[in-house]
């Protein structure tokens, strides 16, 4: 009870006229930023903090909480529209969201990802006024083995991005996980696989090589195309229709969860909710071989859980100080700047300022939707631009995206050879999905292991003795138990009917 009058406490200072106002231009630019292919949140984020040097603490953090999750919103845009992911969480949408847009159904697809994105990310921070103490507590219990033991669980979730063919899934699976060695060791700290080349000493940067694997290629397998125009498509239906909201109602809601839980966690990072609920989606489908051409369930549940994670990943920073990603890092040297120290003594010392922040939160999802949905049309109207116009546009975006993440012209280099090689995958038939994901946790898993064996000096029985990591791994061991039993009833299929 006392939380939510300290909250409405807050929302008397978030509506004030200039912290609103200063809330709607960070959820404007956090979309801008959104959709510029390369630039992310964080890179985002940090650029624009000079806007803020000269505001008090409570409007200049309300305008980064606003960059921050708008251009989780954002980076949906161009994974709509022109198979570009504006973002690295927003690279699945592009499976079926790019899919809905070519049918002509690219305005449903942004306005379920504007509501889900609005519903996940005013639960997720209702959760952080109610149950933010209880659940980091949960969180911290998250050592080294149980951190190894949910990476394997993400790892499992390849089965689910199998598409036509588990063994092509688990070859590119397996060169994600290459790509990911590539750098200094993280617990030796010497470098490998990096032959010689200073560029490589910190491995190869998310953002260039998923926008070469998924924008670069689409636009080689466009050019190539007889028609040269993949957006002739007359878009109609611009909300989506009740079935759409149907189908969409329960990823909305596992959304959620997913996205929420999994942001209590420090490290975790916005791509992995976003996998897993795809997953999840797929998984527990009726139709799950129609996933890839267009199902809405794959836009809903991971737009949700990307503004829910967006939202959730703040509980760790306000209650202990703990930024659980590079963006939340960014606000957390924000808040330093202006003299605040996140953590317990930030409700005791500045609930003012605390409760101001969180119910602008409440007020930045509702900006983002009511601002998003009426300019769904004007987005859509990109689908009308001839492809050799938008061909350019997008390439300069993507070089531009590239070069701006450490200004180094290796990474636009880096874009354009994963652009071949996604053209060469998707032309073999191999999915990408698995590249990506593997890319993501392989680091993560591989430190977590490393970590755990030398707690353990080396007794791999530490994986076992641990209540949450068994269970994780009980779990990793069903999906791909399923997934095997799966498979083999298909080729039995197939076998039986040759």
């Amino acid at each position: 009870m006392e939380s939510l009058q300290l909250l409405m406490g807050g929302f008397a200072v978030a509506l004030q006229p200039t912290n609103l106002m200063f809330a709607i231009a960070g959820c404007l630019l956090g979309t801008l930023i959104g959709v510029l292919p390369g630039v992310g949140p964080a890179a985002g984020t940090a650029i624009l903090i000079p806007l803020t040097f000269v505001l008090d603490p409570t409007p200049a953090i309300i305008m980064l909480a606003a960059i921050y999750y708008g251009a989780m919103y954002g980076g949906t845009i161009t994974s709509v529209l022109i198979n570009t992911p504006g973002e690295a969480a927003s690279a699945i949408t592009c499976l079926e969201g790019y899919e809905m847009s070519k049918r002509g159904r690219g305005g449903a697809a942004l306005s379920i990802a504007a509501i889900g994105s609005f519903i996940g990310g005013s639960i997720a921070t209702l959760g952080l006024v109610l149950i933010a103490l209880p659940l980091t507590a949960l969180a911290l219990k998250f050592g080294p083995p149980e951190f190894f033991a949910l990476m394997m669980l993400g790892l499992s979730l390849v089965t689910g991005l199998a598409g036509k063919s588990m063994i092509r899934a688990l070859m590119a699976a397996v060169f994600g996980l290459l790509i990911a060695m590539v750098g200094i060791d993280p617990v030796m700290g010497a470098p490998r696989f990096a032959f010689g080349m200073t560029e490589l000493l910190d491995g190869f940067n998310f953002v260039p090589v998923v926008m070469g694997l998924f924008g670069i290629s689409e636009i080689l397998l466009n050019v190539e195309s007889e028609t040269r125009n993949v957006f002739d498509a007359k878009v109609t239906n611009l909300m989506p229709t009740k079935a759409d909201l149907k189908a969409s109602a329960w990823p909305i809601l596992r959304g959620t969860f997913i996205g929420f839980f999994l942001g209590l966690i420090p490290g975790v990072g916005a791509v992995v909710p976003t996998f897993m609920s795809y997953v999840a989606e797929k998984k527990m489908s009726k139709h799950p071989e129609k996933f890839g051409t267009g199902m809405i369930e794959g836009v809903a549940g991971p737009e949700t859980a990307n503004n829910a994670y967006a939202n959730a990943a703040l509980i760790p920073l306000f209650t202990l100080g703990i930024p659980g990603s590079p963006t939340i890092a960014i606000l957390m040297g924000a808040f330093m700047m202006n003299g605040l120290i996140p953590g317990p003594f930030l409700f005791k010392e500045h609930s003012e300022f605390v409760w101001a922040v969180i119910a602008s939160m409440y007020v930045g999802n509702l900006i983002l939707v009511i601002l998003n949905l009426p300019l769904i049309p004007m987005w859509v109207s990109l689908l009308k631009v001839p492809y050799a116009i938008l061909f350019a546009i997008i390439l300069g975006f993507c070089v531009l995206g590239s070069y701006s993440l450490d200004s180094s012209v290796f990474d636009i280099g880096v874009m354009l050879a994963f652009g071949v090689v996604g053209y060469a995958f998707k032309k073999l038939d191999i999915p990408l999905a698995p590249v990506a994901l593997t890319l993501i946790l392989g680091p993560l898993m591989e430190r977590g292991l490393r970590q755990s064996l030398e707690i353990s000096r080396g007794d791999f029985t530490v994986f076992f003795t641990r209540p949450i990591s068994l269970v994780l791994l009980i779990v990793s061991l069903v999906f791909v138990l399923a997934a095997s039993m799966n498979t083999i009833k298909q080729v039995r299929g197939a076998d039986s009917q040759v």
